[in-house]
């Protein structure tokens, strides 16, 4: 079992995945990932890189079905499984390595930080109020 960090590592992992597919960002993103899962290993970069355009093209699919949001949290889901069981296959040494080089994919690739102001992916159950605490009226 991963501790909360390399959890989070590869929770990131997975959305960055899934938020980059489609963008100009993915090409390099999907090579990247690709050759981090492969560790050196052709058949594993195939088979990454197969996964990757699998979920590409189930992204691509679902855009215009209206379901986006249930598929793409299925496939951060999917893709967070992945980190971590590969992060729990090595050693600890291993581990902390791949974590790091996961972790500036993540921080290379990974989806940009909203802009201020911006409310966005949160879920709101009951009387919510969302005030302006920025100072700009």
């Amino acid at each position: 079992m991963l501790d909360e960090t390399l959890t989070a590592t590869a929770a990131a992992g997975g959305t960055a995945v899934v938020r980059s597919a489609g963008t100009d960002a993915w090409t390099g993103l999907r090579q990247r990932i690709a050759q981090w899962f492969a560790r050196g290993d052709d058949t594993r970069e195939r088979t990454a890189l197969e996964r990757l355009d699998r979920t590409s093209g189930a992204l691509e699919a679902v855009a215009r079905t209206g379901e986006t949001e249930r598929v793409r949290d299925r496939q951060e889901a999917v893709w967070q499984d992945r980190f971590e069981t590969l992060l729990e296959g090595l050693d600890a040494e291993q581990r902390e390595s791949a974590a790091a080089e996961l972790r500036a994919l993540v921080e290379e690739y990974g989806v940009p930080s909203q802009a201020a102001g911006q409310v966005s992916g949160n879920g709101f159950r009951g009387p919510t109020v969302l005030e302006d605490r920025s100072g700009e009226r």
